[in-house]
């Protein structure tokens, strides 16, 4: 493999369809798409300064390395890549993408990114400032991260989620195939007109939550300021460990709570209420 070291590469496609060659601490600036139409590439202890750096690329490896705030759009149509420690503060970036790994990143002003990519893993990140992350994602993994953005998981397809805190509003919406595990979510409108969506032992926190949704589960879940869930859901099944403030006529299923502050089952709604089971203890 090719190393180039301590440069600084200026101008447009400064290192365009480079192919095996590792970059260490090398500064892209001043000239779009430096390295697009690459392949086999390591950038170790880089800066990115600059529009779209990688572009149409593939078996990408970036560690230690900056995305500035004057980087932009950076990374779209590449496949196989990995991030680790690195920080993005550049909006726009991961579209289109496929096979993307980060590591212990930090992303700053995480604006419209992660859209239409498929086969993302994020490990040990934070995320900030991220309206529509992953918008139109599939096959999302996310791990010990920590997400705060509204609109998180619009359109997204199979999902899985562990160990998270998120920040949002109206979370998972025309969403299919989720699983939620051992996470805490703030959200209003929480998984609108979705279906296949699993809660396990998570703390959320919704206003009018779980609405318009098919085959929506939650299992040991706490929903602390909770009110008008569950509202036109078919085939509810619900464990929740506290108190619902209030839950509005769901169509099916079974409803376990410590309590229900007020429940409304109103068949000029179009519901029949015999079809929901609604235990308290």
């Amino acid at each position: 493999m090719q190393e180039i070291t301590n440069q600084i590469l200026t101008g447009e496609r400064a290192a365009f369809a480079s192919h095996d060659v590792r970059f260490v601490q090398c500064v892209f600036e001043d000239g779009e798409s430096p390295i697009k139409e690459s392949s086999d590439i390591e950038a170790i202890r880089c800066s990115f300064r600059f529009r779209y750096p990688l572009w149409y690329s593939k078996n990408i490896l970036v560690k230690d390395s900056e995305f500035t705030e004057t980087e932009r759009a950076g990374i779209w149509y590449t496949e196989n890549l990995t991030l680790e420690h690195c920080q993005i503060d550049g909006v726009k970036n991961f579209r289109r993408c496929r096979k993307v790994t980060l590591h212990d990143c930090i992303l700053t002003k995480a604006e419209e990114t992660f859209w239409s990519c498929e086969e993302i893993i994020l490990e040990r990140c934070k995320i900030e400032g991220a309206p529509y992350i992953f918008c139109g994602s599939k096959k999302v993994i996310v791990r010990d991260c920590e997400i705060d953005g509204n609109y998180a998981f619009d359109t997204c397809e199979d999902v899985e989620i562990e160990n998270c805190v998120i920040h949002t509003k109206d979370a998972f919406w025309n969403c299919k195939r989720v699983n939620v595990k051992n996470s805490t979510i703030y959200s209003q409108y929480i998984g609108w007109n979705s279906e296949d969506v699993t809660f396990e032992h998570c703390h959320i926190e919704s206003n009018q939550g779980f609405c318009y949704m098919k085959h929506i589960t939650l299992k040991d879940c706490e929903l602390d300021h909770t009110d008008l869930c569950f509202e036109y859901c078919e085939d509810v099944d619900a464990e929740v460990t506290t108190v619902i403030d209030s839950v509005k006529n769901p169509y099916s299923g079974r409803i376990k709570a410590k309590g229900i502050g007020e429940l409304i089952l109103d068949p000029d709604a179009g519901i029949d209420p015999k079809k929901t089971e609604i235990i308290t203890l």
